[in-house]
């Protein structure tokens, strides 16, 4: 299949009450398994994808690192790929995009977050980015998935203020969609009410991200979800398992 078949296939899967269920991975090895467990689609997480090289997240890690990952991982699966991009690791983010793109990716996430801060891009830097990324994938030629991601609701603990920041994370919905964005997610929420509310209004497939918090994903699926993903937990669970093993054996 090719890349822009790919892209296309990837895009197909973001249904709404039928959500694609994205495990994130970190590196070939976990991408085979969980291929290998029948996913439909690969997804990193930037948090696993870090840790697995010793980095903390938010783009310690070099995006040279990132790419090699992600090389790695497109030439030993056959299914769409779909890279956690964070905030583009530094102003070269469209040549950054390039070289995910030509690595095989067809997919990204991109967050508004400012690195180390607790505030967000403005609404029109943030459009500037996205649209400058479609750009990007439009002249390679590929249907690059965008995840836009908002951080309106992670960047506040505190789910009882959630009700009061949705007016805000619609209007970047909005913004967002018509910067180029392919998709919305909104990690940190998880209030099925809110997120029902907010898929009733989206024109974009609405991601979730799965937490202790989170309902279950049939809650999710009536709610209207079109994606679900894991984040950095499947990399938790299994370096907690391998650590309670290490000691048991010292």
């Amino acid at each position: 299949m090719s890349q822009q078949s790919q892209a296309v296939a990837f895009s197909a899967l973001h249904q709404k009450y039928n959500p694609v269920v994205l495990y994130n991975i970190w590196d070939a090895g976990s991408a085979l398994a969980v291929a290998q467990a029948g996913a439909k689609a690969i997804a990193t997480g930037s948090w696993s994808c870090a840790a697995a090289q010793g980095y903390q997240d938010g783009e310690a890690m070099p995006f040279s690192s990132l790419l090699h990952t992600a090389q790695r991982i497109a030439s030993v699966i056959s299914l769409p790929l779909t890279v956690d991009f964070e905030t583009g690791y530094g102003a070269a983010r469209r040549d950054n995009l390039s070289a995910l793109l030509q690595a095989g990716v067809v997919g990204i996430n991109v967050e508004d977050q400012q690195l180390g801060l607790s505030a967000l891009n403005g609404v029109r830097e943030q459009c500037e980015i996205l649209n400058s990324l479609r750009q990007e994938a439009e002249s390679q030629g590929i249907a690059l998935f965008i995840n836009a991601r908002t951080d309106v609701f992670l960047q506040q603990p505190d789910a009882t203020q959630h009700p009061a920041l949705m007016a805000e994370a619609k209007k970047r919905l909005t913004a967002y969609q018509n910067a180029g964005a392919s998709g919305f997610f909104v990690p940190g929420l998880s209030d099925v009410g809110l997120i029902a509310e907010l898929c009733d209004d989206s024109a974009l497939p609405v991601n979730i991200m799965a937490s202790s918090l989170t309902p279950p994903l049939a809650e999710l699926t009536a709610a209207g979800i079109s994606r679900l993903s894991y984040g950095p937990y499947p990399y938790v669970g299994l370096m907690e398992t391998l650590k309670q093993q290490a000691c048991a054996l010292y």
